[in-house]
């Protein structure tokens, strides 16, 4: 149940924000200065600047309590409730603006954040990772022992619809030669379509392998399975609605667990920097 209102919230939210800050300019160019309406556009303006950002210009990960949005929206939510609800004396017409600063912190404090991870038992550095089945772009099986020999990356993803995802593989692609000269396998693991994953092999075109956990099988097989997280609406593309908790494991060659990233915040990720180093690490 939580995660569907999860889903119907990261749809909703934005939108609503949109439609305040178009609102809020609306009011003031007819009716002049208003602080009740001043602090609701700050809120809402700085709500739907994040979200395209993320869209549009696609960060791997942010600060956890992305600060630098959380000040301005701070500011106008108290214009909004001191200036415009007691000042201007229409506490009602500070409304919108308390509403959209509390749909800020649910999206802060509630939203972003998974809960649980750390009773992971399965995925532990120092364990063997499980023999896993997947699939290629083309559907055929592919285990996971197919891997050993050398150290192997294990990136899973929630889907090409994730701007975030698609960051932090693009990083990794950046790193292409480096992982290259250390004979290290980058495995590309998400529930999404085979059609979708055939279209980021297609745009990155490098010798990474792109697999397919049809069904979330190898997804609640590690415990990172996660129940209806594709934001509602999502579905029109051609996604399910259940998809998968961003997770990186690497493996030394014999597929020994030595590093494992289970962010409990999906806008907290690695740096692609850490990868190299912790399997430099292992060789020495």
């Amino acid at each position: 149940m939580t995660n569907i209102l999860k889903s119907i919230f990261i749809s909703v939210f934005p939108v609503i924000a949109l439609y305040f800050a178009i609102d809020s300019v609306i009011h003031l160019i007819d009716h002049g200065v208003s602080y009740r309406y001043i602090g609701r556009l700050i809120i809402s303006l700085s709500i739907v600047t994040l979200f395209i950002l993320i869209f549009v210009k696609p960060v791997a990960r942010t600060d956890a309590n992305l600060k630098k949005y959380t000040l301005p929206i701070s500011i106008g939510f108290l214009t909004s409730l001191l200036f415009g609800g007691i000042i201007e004396q229409d506490l009602n017409g500070s409304l919108p603006g308390i509403g959209l600063f509390l749909g800020w912190v649910l999206y802060i404090r509630w939203y972003s954040t998974f809960n649980n991870r750390e009773k992971n038992t399965i995925i532990k550095v120092g364990n063997l990772l499980p023999e896993l089945e997947l699939q290629d772009t083309e559907k055929n099986n592919i285990n996971t022992s197919k891997f050993i020999g050398n150290p192997s990356i294990f990136l899973f993803y929630r889907g090409n619809w994730c701007p975030l995802c698609m960051a932090q593989i693009k990083e990794i692609a950046l790193q292409y030669k480096e992982l290259e000269k250390r004979k290290i396998n980058i495995v590309l693991i998400s529930p999404q379509p085979h059609k979708h994953t055939k279209s980021l092999a297609k745009k990155f075109g490098l010798n990474f392998n792109y697999l397919v956990d049809q069904g979330n099988k190898v997804a609640k097989q590690l415990q990172i399975f996660s129940k209806n997280g594709l934001p509602m609406g999502f579905q029109i593309l051609g996604y399910n609605s259940d998809t998968v908790m961003p997770t990186v494991i690497i493996t030394n060659k014999e597929g020994k667990i030595i590093f494992a990233d289970l962010t409990n915040n999906y806008r907290v990720r690695p740096e692609p920097e850490i990868f190299l180093k912790i399997i430099d690490q292992q060789s020495l």
